[in-house]
């Protein structure tokens, strides 16, 4: 690699950095009401399956930094455009004992939109826990087809939940994350990860979109 191409990455590598800390600052800072225990499937509280508390209004405008980095990779890997995607988000919190079951990660009712999910893990380091790893089955089936138990015994990759990493894979794709161990119990220790995914657009913002366009030219008739 050339000094050019040295100097890109150093430059790449501190923005990281400078996103990673802008986006733990509010996570750490997320407690008290404004944190809610995690549902499951988007509906349903379920303390055998998942243990863990979320703060579905988080804002990240970083984020979005961190995703257009990567997002010729991703597109290269998964075979998946995200140029005209929305991204949807919360954060997720686990402490000590918590975790989520295997499970996909989308319900009937928001699949149609939700194309790909992304988890981005972030927390103080080194880190301040053990467990937490996020482990993807190397699988995709059919929403609710969790009784069949298809998705056991395939191969899966683990993830640790190591600082500033994102991970994307397919909605409907089996995954897990293992509980979390963390003596102590303080919040600022905590495995914080914003949970989201890359929708389709609304059609409902295409429409209004259109409509704008369409007033546009009447308003901007050509000369």
């Amino acid at each position: 690699m050339n000094a050019q191409g040295r100097s890109r990455q150093a430059a790449r590598g501190r923005g990281r950095e400078r996103t990673a800390g802008l986006l733990l600052e509010p996570a750490v800072a997320s407690t008290g009401d404004r944190l809610q225990p995690s549902l499951a499937r988007d509906r349903e509280l379920a303390p055998g399956l998942r243990e863990s508390r979320s703060c579905p209004d988080f804002q990240a405008p970083e984020l979005l930094a961190a995703i257009d980095d990567v997002r010729e990779a991703v597109e290269h890997t998964l075979g998946f455009d995200c140029r005209r995607t929305e991204p949807s988000y919360g954060l997720n919190v686990h402490n000590g004992g918590d975790f989520y079951g295997p499970h996909q990660d989308t319900s009937a009712a928001y699949a149609p939109r939700r194309l790909l999910r992304f988890v981005y893990s972030l927390h103080r380091t080194p880190p301040p826990f053990g467990g937490g790893e996020l482990r993807v089955f190397d699988t995709a089936l059919p929403l609710h087809t969790e009784t069949t138990g298809e998705w056991r015994g395939t191969h899966l990759t683990g993830r640790g939940a190591e600082h500033d990493t994102i991970v994307f894979f397919l909605p409907s794709a089996w995954h897990e994350v293992r509980p979390v161990v963390r003596p102590g119990g303080w919040h600022e220790d905590s495995r914080f990860a914003v949970n989201g995914w890359l929708c389709a657009p609304n059609p409902t913002h295409l429409r209004g979109h259109a409509r704008g366009e369409k007033r546009a030219l009447s308003a901007n008739p050509p000369v």
